[in-house]
């Protein structure tokens, strides 16, 4: 091809190009004059952008649904702004106003609810009450500020555990240079549920001791999630300022100067949000309604989140006042180590799983080792008799080492 053409081809090209370029800006120019000159149109789109909530056929489900409505902010603004903001029907509660009378409503809505066990009926019945009075009370319990706060929960009648724990591991005063307080969390033993009445002895006890915190309500394994809730709002009325808190059973043995020497190591960036336990992980309710845990498919559906087992664990003051705050939008559920871990979801926490705390005990051929408990914190279960053989020499080896 000679030089000319060449020359020809690459004019036309240049020219078909700046032709195309003029196109373009003609085209620009003309939607962004119309849409100057008229308004835009919105485009609809086919399908919804969130699925439409599905109301649960179970209850615990059902009545978290409600709470989640409830403290979802954009609704919270809806009812501020509006006169009238339409609720949906399965919203409006038909319960008692009075939330301590019992709900009556949930045996219609539970179809196994005759089937139940009664301890678990009355949790039920009562499963919105969180309101009862205080029995007997330390309200100047942390008025030193205390570095570690052991709570203990206990019942009436365990004399022996929690003297064992006082002459062990819980004793309260200055433990390895840091302030430590221990109280022991009770609710009302009742004649059904063939407990003897000991409260003569037991204001015996508090009178001398002065560490026992009692609520009026029944005492029962269903109830331990209350136990939990009225400990959370004593706590963030009269022991705020507490910078660690141990809780467990009074069937546990704990290493406290371990625990101190633990939280001393820790850096401060983790220590607001500490949750650390033996934790129990792709968790699901028991079906079996001979197991101590059962929960049937009519109460509640889905899987468990991360929890702690409720046998002992350890977390921040801080970390205790959020829990506090948001355990108002979890309903209430019939296992308390479970609920603190729907709690901490709740707050967008998962609690940590640390070896030190062994609720499901130790290797059998270990059991007989004292040297076992040098590096352990919490160890379940363990009798008054095993408590008092196992501090004296958790406190040698605080004097040879």
């Amino acid at each position: 091809m000679s030089l000319a053409c060449r020359r020809a081809g690459m004019i036309c090209l240049m020219m078909m190009l700046n032709f195309f370029c003029i196109c373009i800006l003609m085209g620009l120019s003309w939607n962004f004059g119309r849409s100057r000159s008229s308004p835009q149109k919105t485009i609809v789109p086919s399908e919804r952008f969130w699925p439409q909530l599905v109301l649960s056929e179970s209850f615990w489900n059902r009545e978290q649904q409600r709470l989640d409505f409830i403290y979802n902010p954009v609704y919270s603004s809806v009812l501020s702004n509006s006169s009238n903001p339409g609720l949906p029907d399965w919203l409006n509660d038909t319960g008692p106003a009075n939330l301590c009378e019992p709900d009556h409503r949930v045996a219609m809505q539970i179809l196994d609810y005759n089937t139940l066990p009664k301890r678990f009926q009355d949790f039920l019945l009562h499963m919105r009450c969180r309101t009862y009075p205080m029995l007997i009370n330390q309200p100047h319990m942390c008025d030193e500020k205390p570095f570690l706060l052991l709570a203990v929960k206990s019942l009436v009648p365990h004399f022996d555990r929690r003297q064992a724990i006082r002459d062990s591991w819980g004793r309260a005063g200055v433990v390895a240079n840091r302030t430590v307080v221990t109280v022991f969390l009770l609710g009302n033993t009742e004649p059904i549920d063939h407990f003897p009445d000991l409260l003569w002895l037991l204001d015996h006890e508090a009178n001398r001791h002065r560490d026992l915190l009692q609520w009026n309500y029944r005492d029962t394994f269903y109830n331990l999630t209350l136990k939990e809730v009225l400990f959370q709002e004593w706590l963030s009325q009269h022991c705020p300022q507490v910078q660690f808190i141990l809780k467990g059973d009074d069937d546990v043995f704990v290493n406290t100067p371990r625990i101190i020497d633990f939280l001393e190591d820790l850096p401060e960036v983790k220590a607001g949000d500490l949750f650390i336990g033996d934790v129990i992980s792709n968790a699901s309710p028991h079906r079996d309604p001979k197991l101590k845990y059962f929960i049937p498919e009519s109460v509640f559906v889905g899987p468990y989140p991360p929890y702690a087992g409720g046998g002992g664990y350890l977390y921040s003051g801080d970390l205790a006042l959020r829990l506090y705050n948001i355990s108002q939008q979890v309903v209430l559920y019939p296992i308390d180590d479970v609920y603190t871990g729907m709690c901490l979801k709740k707050l967008g926490l998962v609690p940590e799983k640390h070896s030190g705390f062994k609720t499901f005990d130790i290797e059998e051929k270990y059991r007989n080792s004292l040297c076992i408990y040098r590096n352990l914190m919490l160890v379940h279960s363990r009798t008054p008799q095993d408590m008092l053989m196992i501090w004296p020499w958790i406190l040698l080896q605080l004097l040879l080492y």
